[in-house]
């Protein structure tokens, strides 16, 4: 069975502005605070994305949800999925870690939502492409 996805997440009104009405954060804006995040972590060579979002950046225009999936937990908590690869030579639990540090302060930041989760799903190792000089 697939998974639902939410409408919107519901963000904490502000204190003293609660006459002024409810904030919803639609979930599409979620997975790009979370891609940006992830992005910007060291270590991390890429995020992995769909055949449409591969096509899409060959066009020139960036996906930073690329690879990033969002859902809403039982208790009313975000649930974020990051697939991802790790460049070669760094440590993958150290930039597992690194993510979900970064993704969970992001969020918070910018939405003021707690995180549940930050689930993170190493796909692949990218290696350099390096050459050897042969003396």
């Amino acid at each position: 069975m697939a998974e639902k996805q939410p409408t919107s997440f519901v963000q904490p009104t502000p204190i003293g502005k609660e006459e002024l009405g409810q904030i919803e954060v639609a979930p599409e804006v979620i997975e790009v605070i979370a891609g940006i995040a992830t992005t910007e972590v060291e270590g991390v060579a890429a995020t992995r994305g769909s055949f449409a979002s591969g096509v899409v950046e060959k066009f020139g225009k960036k996906v930073h949800s690329k690879g990033i999936k969002s859902a809403m937990s039982e208790d009313g908590r975000i649930v974020i999925d990051v697939f991802c690869s790790v460049k070669y030579g760094f440590t993958v639990p150290k930039v597992a870690k690194d993510i979900q540090a970064s993704i969970r302060q992001a969020i918070f930041n910018m939405t003021a939502i707690e995180t549940s989760e930050v689930n993170v799903h190493i796909t692949a190792i990218q290696f350099d492409n390096v050459s050897v000089n042969k003396a």
